[in-house]
Formats: C-alpha cells, sequence, structure tokens
C-alpha cells in the first residue's frame, strides 16, 4: 500500500509544489534539450487548472505511455507568455515544496501508476491578477513530447478593486449529448470557472434520462465490478461502482475536444452534487432501488471519492499537505467545501451538500399506509386537522384481527413489509384506515364490507392524522410522493416535528460545515458573498388545484423534487434568515436542468432574503424534457391522462401570477441548455443567461467556425445593499414584485 507521504510527494507540487526533490537534479536533460514534439496521445485528456488564489494555482494533467505501466517522470514548464519566452523560474524549499522566484525553469514530477498517472501540481509564490501559461512534457527515448499549452489566471489580491467575471456551469452528461455550450462558452474571456456539480453521470445509459449514441457512450472495462441496473422494461445497463469504473467516466468525460477547451483556457473551481457518485444520494447511500435492498455502499462511495480527486485540479481545505486517504472512514476521507476571494469584490463560497446530509424525509420503502403525524402532532402543528386528514386505527388494537390477518396476505402477495415499516417493539402501528381500505379492495373487492372495523361510520370515528399516501406516496417502492411530486400542504405539516424533534434528519451541511459556512459569510469584507451552492434554494412547487384536471389525486399543491433544498425546508428558512442579515448574498445554483431567477425568502417573513441565479445543463436533458420522459416511463403517472400536462405546462406553474405559489420566483425556463455568466463590481452583480435550444446537444458542432443558431440571452441583476431582482427588459432594468407577482 502506498503511504501517504508518497502520495503527498507525487502528486501534488507547489511553488511551493509537492514534488519529489531528489528528481530535480542538474543532470537531468533540460526541456531544450530535447526534440520537442506534440502529442495528444500521451496526454489524452490535455491539462487543466484550477482553485485560483492570488498567489497560487492547481495545475493538472494525465499522461499515457502504453508501453509503460510503471510510474512516469513529467517536467512542467510556466510562462508569462504564450511564446513560453518568459520562463518562471521554480525553487525547491523545504518540505518538498517548491515557490516561484528563482531556480530552474522547469521541474520535474512523478505521474503514479497507483493514481491512474494523474498528476495535480500547486504553484505558489505567483503574483495577482496574472495570467500564466504552462505545459507538460514527456521524455522517451531521444524525443520529447509536449501536452498542449494551458492559460490560467491568479485571482487578484483581496485589496483590488477591480471587476470580476466568471461563469457557473453544470450537468454534462456525456451519453448521447455533446458539449456545444462549450464551444460558445470557451470563446468568451473570464477569470474562473465555477463548476456545481454532475461533472460526470455514473450511470452508461439509464433510459429514465440517457439515450446512448454509438458516438457517445461509455462501456466499462470493468463490468463485473459495476452495478448491473435495468429499465422497467428489462433493458439493462451499468452504474460505476469500482475506482476502475469511475476513473473510464473522467477519461471519457475529458476525451471531449470542447470540454478540454475549457479547461485550457480557464481555471476552474468545482463542487461535486449527485451523479459523481451515485443519483439522488445522501451521504454513500444510494437510491436506485428504492428500499428494495440496502444500498449504503462506503468503499463505493471512496472509490467516486478517490477518481474525482485524480482528476479534478482542485485545492483542499487542509492545507498543503492533503491526500487522499482510502482508508479513512467517509466522510472523513475527504472535505471539498472552501472558499475563494477575488478582489474586493467577490468571495466565492463551495459547499458540499451531499457527504453530510439527512436521507430523504419520506423513505423510498414507506408503507404508503402508515401514520408519519398522529391526531396529537397534528393538534400541535395545525390546531384544527383539516379535511384531508386520514382515520387511522392501531392495526395490532382490538377488533382488528381480521384487518391483520387480511394485511399480512396481502403483504405476500403484493411483496410489501407485513412490519409497514414498524420497528419491533416500536409501539403502536397506525395506519391508515382509508389507504388500508382501498388496498384490500383493490386485489380482493369486496372483502372490506365483512369487516365492519373498515366501514365508512367506522372510519368517520377514528382519528385524524396523516399517512405516507396523504403525501403522494402510492407506491409501496418508488420515488414518486417520496422524492418526487410531494404533497405540499402535508409535507409542510409532516416536516415541522420532524424538524423538532430529531433535528438530524432536516440536516444538509453537517455541523461543522454549517458553523464554518456561516462564520464565513458572517465575517467576509467582500461586496458580494457568492454561494457555490448545488441544488435549488429557491421553492419550486405547483398547484393544481385550480386546474381543469379531472383526476382528484392531481388538484392539489406539489413540490416538484424534494431531494433539494425543497426537502429540508425549515433548514433552509433559518439559513436564508441568517444570510439575509450578512447582505449582498447571491446563491449560483445547478442541478435542475433549468434556468432561474428569484430571491428566495424566510419562512414567514419575505422581507428576508438573498438572490439565487440557477443555471441550466450543459448537455443534459432540460427540466422538461426529463419530466416528459419519466412521466412516459413511470409505470403509475403513464396511465393517468392529466400528468402530461404537468410537464408541458411546468413553467407556467412554477411561476403563475394567480396562485403566487412562488412568489419569489421571478424566471422560469426549463426548455433549453446553456451556461451563465456573471458579472461583479463595488455597485452590482449582473448574470447573463445563455439559452441554448435543447436539440443542439444532440448534433457535434465542433468546427472552428460553427455558431449555435437560436442561443438567447436573457440578463438578470442585483444591487448591493438591497437584495431585490432586476431583470433587463429591452435596455430598462424592472425589478421584480413578489407581491404583484411582475417586474415593475
Amino acid at each position: 500500500m502506498m503511504r501517504r507521504r508518497d502520495f503527498l510527494r507525487t502528486t501534488l507540487v507547489t511553488a511551493g509544489a509537492v514534488v519529489v526533490p531528489a528528481a530535480c537534479t542538474d543532470d537531468e536533460p533540460t526541456i531544450g534539450a530535447c526534440d520537442v514534439h506534440d502529442a495528444d496521445g500521451f496526454f489524452p485528456q490535455s491539462v487543466a487548472s484550477g482553485d485560483p488564489k492570488p498567489d497560487s494555482v492547481v495545475l493538472w494533467t494525465r499522461v499515457v505511455d502504453g508501453k509503460q505501466q510503471a510510474d512516469l517522470s513529467l517536467a512542467l514548464a510556466i510562462a508569462l507568455d504564450p511564446e513560453f519566452t518568459q520562463l518562471l523560474e521554480l525553487t525547491p524549499v523545504s518540505g518538498g515544496l517548491l515557490t516561484a522566484g528563482s531556480g530552474s525553469t522547469r521541474v520535474l514530477v512523478t505521474a503514479r501508476a497507483a493514481f491512474d498517472h494523474c498528476v495535480k501540481v500547486k504553484v505558489t509564490g505567483l503574483t495577482p491578477g496574472t495570467t500564466y501559461y504552462y505545459r507538460f512534457y514527456y521524455t522517451t527515448g531521444d524525443a520529447c513530447y509536449r501536452s498542449r499549452m494551458g492559460r490560467t489566471r491568479t485571482a487578484p489580491a483581496p485589496d483590488e478593486d477591480v471587476p470580476v467575471r466568471f461563469a457557473f456551469v453544470s450537468c454534462q452528461d456525456y451519453i448521447g449529448r455533446y458539449y456545444n455550450a462549450y464551444a460558445a462558452l470557451a470563446k468568451e474571456e473570464l477569470d474562473f470557472v465555477v463548476h456545481l456539480g454532475d461533472y460526470i453521470y455514473e450511470t452508461t445509459g439509464d433510459p429514465s434520462f440517457q439515450s446512448a449514441s454509438s458516438e457517445r457512450t461509455v462501456t466499462f472495462s470493468d463490468a463485473d465490478g459495476a452495478l448491473a441496473l435495468a429499465s422497467a422494461d428489462g433493458e439493462p445497463y451499468h452504474a460505476a461502482r469500482t475506482l476502475s469504473n469511475y476513473r473510464e467516466l473522467y477519461r471519457t468525460y475529458r476525451s471531449d475536444p470542447k470540454l478540454q477547451a475549457v479547461h485550457e483556457r480557464f481555471p476552474m473551481i468545482a463542487t461535486w452534487d449527485d451523479h459523481e457518485f451515485s443519483n439522488d444520494c445522501h451521504g454513500a447511500t444510494a437510491t436506485y432501488f428504492d428500499g428494495r435492498q440496502a444500498e449504503t455502499d462506503e468503499e463505493r462511495r471512496k472509490a467516486a471519492n478517490q477518481a474525482w480527486f485524480e482528476y479534478m485540479p482542485v485545492d483542499y481545505p487542509d492545507g498543503d499537505g492533503f491526500a487522499y486517504d482510502r482508508e479513512a472512514k467517509h466522510p472523513d476521507d475527504i472535505k471539498i467545501y472552501r472558499d475563494f476571494t477575488f478582489g474586493k469584490h467577490v468571495h466565492l463560497v463551495m459547499t458540499d451538500l451531499r457527504s453530510y446530509r439527512a436521507d430523504h424525509l419520506i423513505p423510498e420503502d414507506a408503507f404508503p399506509g402508515k401514520i408519519v403525524v398522529d391526531k396529537d402532532k397534528l393538534h400541535a402543528v395545525l390546531g384544527e386537522p383539516p379535511v384531508s386528514a386520514s382515520p387511522y386505527f392501531d392495526v395490532d388494537g382490538q377488533g382488528y384481527e381480521d384487518v391483520k390477518k387480511a394485511l399480512e396476505d396481502a403483504a405476500s402477495v403484493l411483496k410489501f413489509d407485513p412490519s409497514f415499516g414498524y420497528a419491533p417493539n416500536e409501539g403502536a402501528r397506525l395506519l391508515s384506515g382509508t389507504f388500508v381500505k382501498a388496498l384490500l379492495e383493490s386485489i380482493s373487492p369486496g372483502s372490506t364490507e365483512q369487516m365492519p372495523t373498515l366501514s365508512e361510520t367506522a372510519l368517520g370515528g377514528m382519528d385524524p392524522g396523516f399517512s405516507y399516501a396523504d403525501l403522494g406516496k402510492t407506491a409501496f417502492y418508488g420515488a414518486m410522493g417520496s422524492r418526487y411530486l410531494v404533497v405540499k400542504d402535508v409535507f409542510d405539516v409532516v416536516s415541522t416535528p420532524v424538524a423538532q424533534d430529531d433535528p438530524a434528519r432536516a440536516a444538509v451541511m453537517g455541523e461543522a460545515q454549517e458553523a464554518w459556512f456561516l462564520t464565513t459569510m458572517q465575517e467576509s469584507k467582500s461586496t458580494w458573498k457568492v454561494w457555490g451552492n448545488e441544488y435549488c434554494l429557491s421553492q419550486l412547487a405547483i398547484d393544481l388545484t385550480t386546474t381543469a384536471l379531472e383526476d382528484e389525486r392531481f388538484k392539489q399543491r406539489f413540490y416538484m423534487s424534494c431531494d433539494g433544498w425543497d426537502g429540508f425546508r425549515h433548514r433552509r428558512s433559518e439559513l436564508i434568515e441568517q444570510l439575509a442579515e450578512v447582505g449582498n448574498v447571491v446563491a449560483i445554483t445547478g442541478d435542475i436542468h433549468a434556468f432561474l431567477a428569484g430571491t428566495p425568502a424566510a419562512d414567514g417573513d419575505p422581507s428576508k432574503k438573498i438572490v439565487e441565479f440557477v443555471g441550466s445543463s450543459i448537455s443534459s436533458s432540460t427540466f422538461h424534457s426529463g419530466l416528459v420522459r419519466q412521466i412516459a416511463l413511470d409505470p403509475l403517472l403513464s396511465t393517468v391522462p392529466d400528468a402530461p400536462f404537468v410537464a408541458e405546462s411546468l413553467e407556467a406553474l412554477l411561476t403563475d401570477t394567480g396562485t403566487k405559489i412562488n412568489p419569489h420566483l421571478a424566471f422560469a425556463d426549463a426548455r433549453h441548455n446553456g451556461f451563465c455568466i456573471a458579472e461583479a463590481n463595488a455597485t452590482e452583480l449582473v448574470v447573463s443567461m445563455y439559452l441554448i435550444p435543447e436539440n443542439v446537444a444532440e448534433l457535434p458542432l465542433y468546427g472552428e467556425g460553427d455558431t449555435i443558431e437560436g442561443m438567447v440571452i436573457e440578463r438578470f441583476k442585483t444591487v448591493a445593499d438591497e437584495s431585490e431582482l432586476y431583470k433587463d427588459d429591452g435596455g430598462t432594468w424592472k425589478r421584480w414584485d413578489p407581491e404583484a407577482g411582475s417586474w415593475a
């Protein structure tokens, strides 16, 4: 097993660069002594840089030599000009660090076979706000081969009064999709790019959102080590599980020339969302089987984390000596939340909203009829119980022997948990009488007529409460009513006592990260405190109560997804309340595959708010098309004539000015891919949303002169000391008025 110190000394170089000091000797040939050739084959993922600070930046490459599987030695050169006539001198210092200043114009680093021949170099001692150029060189035989040239830029000094221009992106599925959005982004002039997660997707062709093509596909060489999955109709595909699987994903994604072009031109600051490990994950737990089997897999999580560590040009908050330790217990194996300052006006704070968060509040394997809020809790939250509450009974109580026996028989037929989700000796097992009656009738019509305890009269005399079925959870195992399309009014009631009784179930960041996050925000001196936030902070609910839908099950108010912040509404409200006191806080967000702009506020106090800008996906299927596909593939929704209405009316439902279901959501576009560019100075932060038609991602428009037809730019801004949102309407900035539901 490789020792921690060995890894530290060979995969990071700081100028301060962690190197093998013994390799920097005078008897090594200089770069100029070789016959230098361009050779992409030795550097198949090209180069990248990341995490720029005023005096440092991280440089990355991967070298491949088919004849050499052992460790490989590379040279690095850094210059102030693209012609490499103004080379930096790099000097080894104590502890194996290297600093820019005086010494050699090249430094040797080692690409370890144990780490997929990736090299990460942290160069320190650099000048703030300066553009640098760099190349890696690999010598074999009597020839020297060089990587493509990379360009990077350090952050301006914290006291420098300069504007900052950066992009933020997310969600770049490779399967059957092309990175034309990156082709457009690479033409911009930027200080850096923020990646908000879903850099890779762990599946090789999940039919719920992926359509593989002959040119854009992923096949794992270690198929036996991968997770074997199948669609509802039995179509097989895989999900990454081993380190080999995850590495192959990064190798494949980074083979794309337009993604490479972005990395070659701009430093990137990245966090992860879910697909870097597993869809809708929490900690080390996946959700493919919706509770049918245990999915907590710490070794899989650490394989995903190690591959991310190897391939992403990231500096870590634990200091220059951090090395990924596979032996450490998750989530202590890696910490990626960190912050950056860019002059006087931008303080970027990146969080990790997957490693420390609680499980979804509504389990995917929840028995729909289980009561989660009984009469007493319902009274404490609402006072008078609503008419929508379910009558409930104790299935083990006197007089329910026939019902209990019928349910046990049904469990063996329908294959649900006969404990109804209750642990042994947990106490009363409370079930919704309405749900149980309907369930027994569905498998044996007329059976409940022989059970007086389930008569309409008996149901009317039962205490009221809320069951999982009242939340929209109708299947024994499934995401609907658990993560997606959750009944809002019931969830708001159910989540309140849960958050009060067990705060850990409402946790998102974890105690240590949240304390760091709030302290960092509160102590920041920058004009703009920018939160790199993985998933949507703004409420995304829809109100179908006043629509003409015929199916009564749909005539309710729903949260679109409780995998994001809507599933942690109490913690969100508390955080926004504290961030509103800080002032000038702007959240930049990805994940949802839609463009959104709004001013999320604390519950009950709309004056306490921040501003949020959400960017759509680079290439992944949009929120609209994903919902269309999800409805078509869902066994229940696909049979409901009303279901397609939700997808086709999505933007109108989200921003409905009549129901005002999301009063602080000012803009929604769920049908375009694209990216966002933010420009910040002392007085305002302007975000331009580059909307690209979704069908563009289906074709490789990779020629130098190719332009993207149909791209539209929507511009928004917020002004210092206001927490208000403005939209550019033909050259006039109009302010969003949540109360009126219009731009004033």
